[in-house]
Protein backbone atom coordinates (compact mmCIF):
# COMPACT_ATOMS: atom_id res chain seq x y z
CA UNK A 1 0.00 0.00 0.00
CA UNK A 2 0.68 3.56 -0.77
CA UNK A 3 0.29 7.15 1.21
CA UNK A 4 -0.10 9.43 -1.89
CA UNK A 5 0.14 13.21 -0.56
CA UNK A 6 -0.08 15.76 -3.17
CA UNK A 7 0.09 19.52 -2.59
CA UNK A 8 -2.36 21.61 -5.06
CA UNK A 9 -3.34 24.73 -5.86
CA UNK A 10 -6.92 25.25 -4.16
CA UNK A 11 -9.01 25.63 -7.66
CA UNK A 12 -7.97 22.07 -9.07
CA UNK A 13 -9.45 20.22 -6.00
CA UNK A 14 -12.24 19.43 -8.32
CA UNK A 15 -10.76 18.59 -11.09
CA UNK A 16 -8.43 15.72 -9.15
CA UNK A 17 -11.04 14.91 -7.06
CA UNK A 18 -13.30 13.55 -10.58
CA UNK A 19 -9.86 12.04 -11.68
CA UNK A 20 -9.05 10.13 -8.83
CA UNK A 21 -12.89 9.01 -8.89
CA UNK A 22 -12.45 8.22 -12.58
CA UNK A 23 -9.86 5.74 -11.58
CA UNK A 24 -11.70 4.09 -9.09
CA UNK A 25 -10.03 5.59 -5.79
CA UNK A 26 -12.01 6.29 -3.34
CA UNK A 27 -11.74 8.32 -0.30
CA UNK A 28 -9.19 11.01 0.30
CA UNK A 29 -8.25 13.94 2.99
CA UNK A 30 -8.28 17.45 2.09
CA UNK A 31 -6.30 20.34 4.11
CA UNK A 32 -6.12 23.62 4.08
CA UNK A 33 -2.49 24.42 4.03
CA UNK A 34 -0.01 27.19 3.65
CA UNK A 35 3.59 27.08 2.26
CA UNK A 36 5.55 28.42 -0.82
CA UNK A 37 8.49 27.06 -2.76
CA UNK A 38 10.62 28.56 -5.86
CA UNK A 39 8.07 31.28 -6.24
CA UNK A 40 8.74 32.55 -2.69
CA UNK A 41 5.25 33.93 -2.25
CA UNK A 42 4.44 37.61 -3.96
CA UNK A 43 3.23 41.20 -3.13
CA UNK A 44 -0.76 42.25 -3.03
CA UNK A 45 -2.40 46.00 -2.78
CA UNK A 46 -4.84 45.82 -0.49
CA UNK A 47 -6.45 49.63 0.73
CA UNK A 48 -3.17 51.09 -1.28
CA UNK A 49 -0.86 49.29 1.06
CA UNK A 50 1.65 46.80 -0.08
CA UNK A 51 1.69 43.37 1.49
CA UNK A 52 4.33 40.55 1.37
CA UNK A 53 2.49 37.50 1.11
CA UNK A 54 5.43 34.79 2.04
CA UNK A 55 3.22 31.43 2.65
CA UNK A 56 0.46 31.06 0.07
CA UNK A 57 -2.72 29.12 0.53
CA UNK A 58 -2.56 25.17 -0.79
CA UNK A 59 -4.60 21.81 -0.75
CA UNK A 60 -3.13 19.09 0.97
CA UNK A 61 -4.35 15.75 -0.49
CA UNK A 62 -3.91 12.34 0.90
CA UNK A 63 -5.07 9.22 -0.56
CA UNK A 64 -4.14 5.66 0.38
CA UNK A 65 -4.09 3.28 -2.77
CA UNK A 66 -3.05 -0.47 -3.54
CA UNK A 67 0.58 0.09 -4.88
CA UNK A 68 0.03 -1.45 -8.04
CA UNK A 69 -2.84 1.80 -8.00
CA UNK A 70 0.21 4.39 -7.27
CA UNK A 71 1.95 5.36 -10.72
CA UNK A 72 -2.04 5.85 -12.15
CA UNK A 73 -2.98 7.96 -9.27
CA UNK A 74 0.08 9.99 -9.41
CA UNK A 75 -0.68 10.55 -12.76
CA UNK A 76 -4.04 11.26 -12.51
CA UNK A 77 -3.45 14.19 -10.16
CA UNK A 78 -1.06 15.17 -12.58
CA UNK A 79 -3.15 15.48 -15.27
CA UNK A 80 -5.81 17.38 -13.18
CA UNK A 81 -4.22 19.69 -11.24
CA UNK A 82 -1.19 20.72 -14.07
CA UNK A 83 -1.35 24.46 -15.08
CA UNK A 84 1.83 24.97 -16.72
CA UNK A 85 2.53 27.75 -13.95
CA UNK A 86 5.08 27.75 -11.24
CA UNK A 87 3.22 26.79 -7.80
CA UNK A 88 1.36 23.94 -9.54
CA UNK A 89 2.72 21.65 -6.36
CA UNK A 90 4.55 18.74 -5.09
CA UNK A 91 3.20 14.59 -5.04
CA UNK A 92 4.82 12.58 -2.99
CA UNK A 93 4.21 8.75 -2.65
CA UNK A 94 4.76 7.36 0.93
CA UNK A 95 4.91 4.04 1.56
CA UNK A 96 2.42 2.20 4.11
CA UNK A 97 2.75 -0.60 6.69
CA UNK A 98 -0.68 -1.30 8.07
CA UNK A 99 -3.57 -0.24 7.77
CA UNK A 100 -7.11 -0.58 9.22
CA UNK A 101 -10.61 0.33 9.50
CA UNK A 102 -11.87 1.34 12.59
CA UNK A 103 -15.48 0.28 12.40
CA UNK A 104 -15.44 -3.45 10.56
CA UNK A 105 -12.13 -4.32 11.77
CA UNK A 106 -10.72 -4.78 7.89
CA UNK A 107 -7.18 -4.67 7.62
CA UNK A 108 -4.59 -3.67 5.03
CA UNK A 109 -5.80 -3.19 1.53
CA UNK A 110 -9.69 -4.29 2.99
CA UNK A 111 -9.64 -1.29 4.77
CA UNK A 112 -8.79 1.03 1.66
Amino acid sequence: MKLVVAIIKPFKLEEVRQALTELGVHGMTVTEVKGYGRQKGHTEIYRGAEYVVNFLPKLRIEVAVPSELADKTVEAITTASRTGQIGDGKIFVIPVDHALRIRTGETDEDAL
